[in-house]
């Protein structure tokens, strides 16, 4: 495994076209309906990643084959805090600890690079990898928007969890 953060590249895009117009990806990618993008919506959202100053997107790759996109979003600088979002989008290598790489390597990313004190995210709460992952990092879970999503016809809550640089650095010593 050597996974690794690089900047999004065209031939990155075909990846994820196919990834944000599959409504299994959305499911758990988003709190916001699962609906498929078109070619252009998507890149009118990338477009706004790189020119808002408020995300830093990457494509998450394996060697040199990329397996996801993954990044900060509603950085705000005056602050240091910003929004991490993982989305792994190749089915095959789910559960085989590539969540956990691009984890650590975010975080260090987020708190050295960007100089965060604190990075925050969201989850539904049918996402038990997801939550399993963020808390194995020392995310603390600090909230939640109940009943806040539909999905198949029934209602799960957003979870919101919180990181501080001081706690990341507690957690890191003893290893996630």
């Amino acid at each position: 495994m050597n996974i690794h953060l690089t900047k999004i590249e065209e031939k990155d895009m075909e990846y994820i076209y196919k990834w944000l117009s599959d409504s299994e990806f959305l499911k758990y990618y988003d709190y916001y309906p699962p609906v498929p993008q078109s070619k252009k919506d998507v890149d009118k959202t990338f477009h706004y990643y790189e020119n808002s100053g408020k995300s830093k997107v990457f494509a998450v790759k394996n060697e040199s084959q990329i397996i996801g996109i993954a990044g900060f979003d509603d950085i705000i600088k005056e602050n240091a805090v910003a929004t991490l979002f993982i989305g792994l989008g190749e089915k095959s290598i789910h559960g085989k600890g590539y969540g956990t790489e691009t984890m650590k390597l975010l975080l260090n990313y987020g708190f050295n690079e960007l100089n965060l004190h604190r990075i925050q995210l969201n989850v539904l709460s049918f996402n038990d990898r997801a939550i399993a992952l963020y808390e194995k990092f020392g995310f603390k879970k600090e909230g939640a928007l109940r009943e806040f999503v539909l999905r198949d016809g029934k209602r799960y809550d957003l979870f919101f969890y919180g990181l501080l640089k001081h706690e990341w650095k507690i957690h890191i010593k003893k290893g996630p």
